[in-house]
């Protein structure tokens, strides 16, 4: 890993990995649910979803989606 912790991207090779975190259906958190390459050029990401693994799935923005409130 670099300086800042996170690992390097290997498709592109210039961004990062960061790990997101999620809820699961009875909201327990689930961490580093999702791996994500930051240049936005590259879009690489990995998903863990109820155990299969999934590879470059589409990203969309959740800017759309309405806020749950906890």
């Amino acid at each position: 890993m670099d300086q800042a912790g996170f690992p390097k991207c290997l498709k592109c090779k210039e961004g990062d990995l960061v790990p997101l975190s999620d809820y699961g259906g009875q909201g327990a958190s689930v961490h580093y649910k999702a791996w994500v390459c930051i240049n936005p050029d590259c879009g690489f990401n990995i998903k863990i979803r109820n155990g299969d693994i999934y590879v470059n799935e589409p990203i969309m923005s959740g800017a759309a989606h309405p806020h749950r409130l906890r």
